[in-house]
């Protein structure tokens, strides 16, 4: 039987706006500017043929552009002795750490232009998330200063080292005579290396101490741990041993603690292997927002914020039978049937399931703890004793330091890799303290909002530059090595810290070196050279020991339940974390600004997040300028985005925006949400009580959601893991279609190359987007662009919500009704790019074959053969082919993107840019296909499955991407495709796509009663 399912991108092809049909009707969402281009062929009075043939060649379609334009002379200087390791045309990998995660960082002719994980990572090699892919663009940024800077009155002047150090060791002198305090305030250093430095800084001068603070703050959960079993840990959570996965406000897929490692644990257990094994783990997500995990889990339950400590509660009594007061859910009946469910379902699998909560409230950690210990986490799911190393910021300890500058105690304070004055709670408070202290370094490579009230900047090297190791986890150590050569006159913050301490061993390298064969080689049997090829070193797990509860949980009930209520009186604001844009730290970076954001689809901005009913109740429209104001008298105004599956009576802002000193890209980008957070019982929490007044404003959002309809088809299948089980090939219809060729069949007798993609793993984080970006040199268009629908990601990730309709027939005006519905929706990630189709529409419509079929299956395109007619797109079913309006590359409207030489050391040479005028889409890599090949002809072998793989493939840490030769049998890929669950998209027009896709399964069937 067909599903009754109704699938749908947005509220507006939902509703079936005039908009969205009128923007759908065309398949362009402006003509052509005829204008703008007769402007640039300098057509005038006097028109040459040439360039009036041109100029109507665009008009018609047909633009010659890319074919007229010529390409500017540069002078070239070759290698005067060419280094031993580099050989143009041939790729370096050297390995590196990015935020303690072992990576591979590509580089051509000395340029860094690419991240991939390392392979010798073990357990964390999983991929990596979009801010690893998009970081390379930064060492590349214009932004940042080209030497150490003093500033005077908000004025930033480039000065030289000496008068640096001389500066800072006077102010470091001074404080320490004086008796007052000297602090470096640095985000969570787990390097220890730089723990080394540091160590030697504070014994040149016993006044100084490390006070760590992270802009989003996991103080709450590691001051829990100590306070329930003395371990002031951030544990290694094991969400691959865990069939069942309860999960408050907790977006473990997304932002939370560690994405990638997390999905890649999670979808081990419901990927098409696992599938195939008969098992699959079970997820059950209460929250108020909607996430990237919420969209992913197979039961989500809206909650208002002040129902999440009284679930928690109600949790912890239906699990053990106590009777904690404050567990009333009010009226959210279906909050406690769930409850009541998952309860029974975590005391039978005891020992294999897992509950998380993303408050920052000690309280709540320590009730989440309660629960883990009763329902047996600790020892599997839970790992105290080798944790996690990657946050370790102390609320309490930085509030303290902004008193004590107030007090005018601090005589020198450094930040390292902080920005207190954009994201603390209270810059204003913190501006002013700070001017209390007299000497004030900042390590920023950028006059950052802290860096400007500092009396100096020492600009430190972008990681790709740098020497030094990370911790990330306990016994897990990688290594950061440089990639290339300093690009401005800055210097490590570790150098300047052994500088300024007259440490005997100044030079970084030396001191990290020295520090690894010391202290940590001889344990291992390493040699320094094989730590630096492997990239990570791992000493043995130690015993994972199982932890019982004691604690009497009758103060953290009413501290939960007071909490609760001061939180219910007004509209109810979570400020949270994107995939994209994480705390602002990146929001210069080009890649991450256009990458839309996984649930929303918004790109270039931040937004009110309200439920379609709430937002009627507030009279308000989507894109309607709102005023949020908080009680604490913060306010911003911000349009609304309508969210389908948002609570009701709640609202949500991101983080991460309206920085105002980050950059050409990322100044006045939305508006700054840090200090809507609060600072309660020694902790931030990112919840808060305000009230949302219309404006009378209008602001349209930059959202990809709808750009791409598939005219209502459905392209997407799913079943229950119930109805899998009885049936691998449930949801899988097949249409009784009959199938009609117009195009004869060839025989592929050397590589077929396709892809298939499990939908039950893809996650929809968008990683594979910004790899994808990178390597194939895709421009970034901005906001205004994207508004016209004209981004140019060659894989795009759709977003689509469900709701089960009613059986029989069913009017729209009866289903729009039904908008509560609406709360409870339920979503699918699906990856659309190029299909590589056999019988490929667009190429029986190209006027001038630039896009043709190749013998190993592949659908190309010649860039400098398309005139741009555009009928290809026309002809495209799944509409992933992109038409460069403008010379992105090489354009002053895109100068604050990647519009500028500098920048554009960061494309790939394996890849063209391709000019105005012409059509593109996803290529497959063919490089990567091109150079595979190559190797394994010098290596005189035939191609290995495994030799090739995508940017996107090997960016996913949810191993949902798999590429490979169809004419080998025993491919992953053939494997794959001889899934019962696979499916092609659009299968009925008989176009035979090379791109197959798995039944999205869901474990909706819970194995209790309730």
């Amino acid at each position: 039987m067909e599903s009754n399912k109704k699938y749908w991108k947005g509220l507006e092809e939902y509703n079936n706006t005039p908009d969205f049909v009128k923007n759908n009707k065309n398949e362009f969402a402006e003509p052509l500017p005829i204008e703008d281009v007769l402007n640039e062929a300098g057509l005038s009075t006097v028109t040459p043929r040439r360039d009036f043939l041109k100029a109507l060649g665009f008009g018609l379609g047909a633009v010659t552009l890319a074919a007229c334009q010529s390409t500017p002379l540069k002078k070239s200087i070759p290698y005067l002795v060419k280094p031993e390791e580099v050989t143009p045309g041939i790729p370096n990998y050297y390995t590196s750490s990015f935020n303690g995660q072992s990576i591979l960082v590509k580089t051509r002719e000395g340029r860094p232009i690419k991240i991939e994980p390392n392979p010798n990572a073990g357990q964390f090699n999983c991929g990596t998330d979009a801010r690893a892919q998009a970081s390379v663009l930064d060492l590349y940024d214009v932004s940042k200063l080209k030497a150490p800077a003093t500033v005077k009155g908000g004025n930033v002047e480039e000065t030289s080292w000496a008068k640096i150090d001389a500066f800072v060791k006077e102010g470091l002198v001074k404080a320490q005579t004086s008796g007052k305090k000297i602090r470096i305030v640095a985000s969570t250093v787990n390097s220890p290396s730089t723990n080394a430095v540091i160590a030697a800084f504070v014994a040149k001068y016993p006044a100084a101490k490390l006070v760590q603070y992270d802009a989003v703050s996991y103080t709450g959960i590691i001051q829990a741990n100590q306070n329930s079993f003395g371990k002031a840990v951030l544990p290694k959570y094991n969400f691959d041993k865990a069939d069942l996965i309860v999960s408050f406000g907790a977006d473990f897929l997304g932002t939370w603690i560690s994405g990638e490692e997390f999905t890649a644990q999670y979808t081990a257990n419901r990927n098409y292997k696992s599938l195939e094994n008969k098992k699959m783990s079970r997820h059950i997500q209460f929250e108020s927002g909607m996430s990237l995990t919420g969209t992913n889990a197979d039961t989500r339950v809206p909650i208002k914020l002040s129902e999440e400590g009284p679930a928690l509660l109600a949790l912890y009594n239906a699990i053990t039978g106590a009777a904690l007061p404050g567990a009333a859910l009010g009226n959210n009946a279906t909050a406690d049937k769930v409850i009541k469910l998952a309860a029974k379902e975590l005391v039978q699998l005891k020992g294999k399931a897992l509950v998380v909560s993303g408050s920052n409230d000690v309280s709540t950690q320590i009730l989440v703890n309660a629960i883990n210990a009763a329902i047996g986490s600790y020892g599997t799911t839970i790992d105290l004793d080798n944790p996690c190393y990657l946050y370790a910021g102390n609320d309490a300890e930085f509030n303290g330091l902004v008193a004590e500058m107030g007090r005018g105690e601090v005589g020198a304070v450094l930040f390292l890799n902080s920005n207190p004055a954009y994201d603390y709670v209270n810059a204003k408070g913190f501006a002013e303290a700070l001017a209390k202290v007299p000497t004030k370094v900042s390590f920023s490579d950028r006059a950052d909002e802290t860096a400007t009230l500092c009396d100096v900047i020492a600009i430190n090297h972008n990681y790709l530059e740098s020497w030094g190791d990370a911790n990330a986890y306990e016994g897990y150590y990688s290594i950061v090595q440089p990639t290339i050569n300093p690009v401005f006159n800055s210097r490590q913050a570790e150098e300047s810290l052994l500088t300024w301490a007259d440490a005997p061993v100044k030079d970084y390298y030396q001191f990290v070196r020295s520090n690894w064969e010391t202290k940590m080689l001889p344990a291992v049997g390493l040699k320094w050279e094989q730590v630096l090829d492997k990239g990570v070193v791992t000493v043995a797990a130690k015993p994972a020991g199982t932890y019982a509860f004691s604690l009497s949980l009758a103060a953290v009930a009413t501290s939960i339940t007071n909490s609760s209520k001061a939180l219910a009186k007004e509209i109810e604001l979570q400020v949270y974390e994107t995939v994209p844009m994480r705390d602002g730290k990146n929001a210069n970076n080009a890649f991450l600004q256009e990458l839309p954001e996984p649930v929303s689809k918004v790109t270039w901005d931040n937004f009110v997040a309200l439920a379609p009913k709430f937002a009627e109740k507030l009279k308000v429209k989507e894109f309607d300028v709102v005023e949020v104001k908080s009680t604490n008298g913060y306010s911003v105004t911000l349009p609304v985005l309508i969210q389908p599956g948002q609570a009701q009576g709640t609202a949500s802002i991101s983080l991460g925006y309206g920085r105002t000193k980050a950059g050409k890209a990322g100044n006045d980008v939305g508006k700054n949400a840090f200090p809507f957070a609060t600072f309660v019982n020694g902790t931030m929490q990112y919840a808060t009580s305000v009230t949302i007044t219309p404006t009378g404003g209008y602001y349209e959002l930059a959202q990809t959601q709808t750009h791409h309809s598939f005219e209502g088809r459905a392209v997407i299948k799913e079943a229950s893991f119930k109805e899998y089980l009885k049936n691998p090939a449930a949801g899988n219809h097949k249409g009784d279609h009959k199938d009609y060729d117009l195009w004869d069949q060839y025989e592929k007798p050397g590589n077929n190359w396709v892809m298939a993609i499990d939908l039950n793993a893809c996650t929809g984080c968008g990683s594979c987007v910004v790899a994808c970006n990178v390597e194939n040199n895709i421009p970034v268009v901005g906001r205004d662009e994207v508004r016209r629908r004209r981004e140019m990601h060659w894989i795009r990730i759709d977003r689509y919500y469900s709701f089960e309709t009613p059986e029989g027939d069913v009017t729209r005006e009866k289903e729009i009704a039904k908008l509560d519905d609406l709360d409870h929706v339920s979503v699918v990630h699906q990856p659309m790019l190029c299909q590589h189709c056999d019988h490929a529409p667009c190429e029986t419509v190209c006027p001038v074959l630039a896009t043709v079929h190749s013998s190993d299956g592949l659908n190309h395109m010649a860039y400098n053969r398309c005139v741009g007619t555009r009928y290809c797109a026309n002809n495209c079913p799944y509409k992933v082919r992109r038409f460069n309006w403008f010379n992105y590359w090489n354009d002053s409207r895109f100068d604050n993107y990647l519009n500028n030489e500098f920048t554009q050391l960061v494309l790939n040479p394996d890849v063209t840019t391709r000019s105005r005028g012409v059509m593109e889409k996803c290529s497959m890599c063919i490089q990567r296909i091109q150079g595979g090949k190559l190797q394994a002809k010098l290596e005189k072998r035939a191609l290995k499955d495994g030799d090739i793989k995508m940017a996107c493939q090997e960016a996913c840490s949810a191993n949902a991407i798999i590429f490979g030769d169809s004419n080998d049998p025993n491919s992953e890929v053939s494997k794959a495709l001889r899934s019962e669950r696979i499916y092609y998209v659009l299968e009925e027009i008989n176009v035979k796509p090379g791109i197959g896709y798995m039944t999205k399964i869901r474990n909706t069937d819970t194995t209790v009663q309730a």
